[in-house]
């Protein structure tokens, strides 16, 4: 989906259209669930401190996020989903990958089912979406994003290897920031320099991410487009685009990831028992803080008061810092006795 959160607020709201826009809060502690393409041209996006997308965009319009209503919408579109193909794999709640070798409704290629499904949600929900479509998930992922907004493109099998070449790394799905930065430094700025770098170069220098890096550089990416994929976390994270020294931003960052969590967990009904923040310096140095409980994290408060009791175990912070993540783990399906609010940080 383009702007999932932010678009249908525009949608329900059409004071808000043509208007830059962002889901989340104005406070000082507020973060930036999303923006609006408006908004996005001001260089605001998802995970930026409230304050920080004001000042670079001093008309931005704040919505408070209506989660009930976005996952009623995403519902909607998991329906027509299922008129295609039974094998969907949900990323997000506006996101997924479906695999539609089957051709259900006999649309003859997989270009006329991406095209009909987009149909179907601007019909049905107002909506604008884009669509990737390739053989495999790794192209098909680079491809949703090529043509945003409300837009599709194809990678077919005799192109996919070469135009993964034209790519710069830090595009690829799975290269973080960190990642791309040591391949920038070794001289890999895009697909071509990967490929040109042999398997062992890869392997003494990235451990064993090296074969993916192998495989997919050259288009090749074996995984199963799987709907009964048990997931064994649920994290988020960001960069900041500029380093965070003060209390009050970094704990509203990390109360920003934890609702991105928490929305997952809602939403799956899974619910972890460990709650982990992950802090990365200035310098690149990052460290965890963890801590295991006996019952699940079974709401959105829990859930802060664990991540800002992990955070606050590292503060006040001697040096700037670059990113802040959370994650549950150590997961429990459906609910559980509520977890008592949490005490001391445990080292991870």
């Amino acid at each position: 989906m383009d702007a999932f959160y932010a678009s249908v607020e525009q949608r329900d709201d059409p004071s808000l259209r043509g208007k830059p826009v962002a889901v989340g809060s104005a406070a000082a502690r507020g973060v930036v669930a999303a923006a609006s393409y408006e908004a996005r041209t001001f260089g605001v996006r998802s995970a930026l401190p409230s304050v920080t997308a004001l000042r670079r965009c001093p008309d931005l319009i704040f919505v408070r996020p209506r989660f009930d209503v976005y996952k009623a919408v995403s519902q909607q579109i998991h329906a027509i989903f299922a008129d295609y193909t039974d094998l969907i794999q949900p990323l997000s709640l506006d996101e997924a990958y479906l695999d539609v070798t089957e051709d259900r409704r006999g649309l003859g290629t997989a270009w006329a089912t991406a095209k009909e499904i987009r149909a179907r949600i601007l019909a049905e929900t107002g909506l604008t979406a884009s669509a990737g479509v390739s053989y495999n998930k790794f192209l098909a992922k680079l491809a949703s994003d090529h043509r945003k907004p409300n837009g599709q493109f194809a990678v077919t099998p005799d192109m996919g290897a070469a135009w993964v070449e034209t790519l710069p790394v830090s595009r690829f799905h799975g290269v973080g920031p960190v990642t791309a930065a040591k391949m920038q430094r070794l001289g890999i700025e895009t697909g071509a320099d990967l490929r040109a770098k042999s398997l062992d170069f890869l392997q003494q220098h990235f451990g064993s991410s090296a074969e993916w890096y192998h495989q997919i550089v050259r288009g090749i990416d074996e995984r199963p487009v799987n709907p009964n994929r048990e997931r064994k976390s649920s994290g988020s994270e960001t960069t900041f685009s500029r380093d965070l020294t003060e209390d009050a931003e970094i704990e509203a960052a990390v109360l920003g990831q934890a609702d991105d969590v928490w929305e997952w967990c809602e939403r799956t009904q899974g619910f972890g028992r460990t709650a982990t923040v992950k802090i990365k310096y200035a310098d690149f140095q990052i460290i965890t803080r963890s801590r295991s409980h006996t019952a699940p994290i079974t709401s959105r408060e829990q859930l802060h008061a664990a991540s800002i009791a992990l955070l606050r175990s590292v503060l006040p912070t001697p040096k700037g810092i670059r990113l802040v993540g959370v994650t549950v783990s150590n997961f429990e399906r459906g609910l559980a006795e509520p977890l008592p609010l949490f005490g001391h940080a445990d080292m991870a």
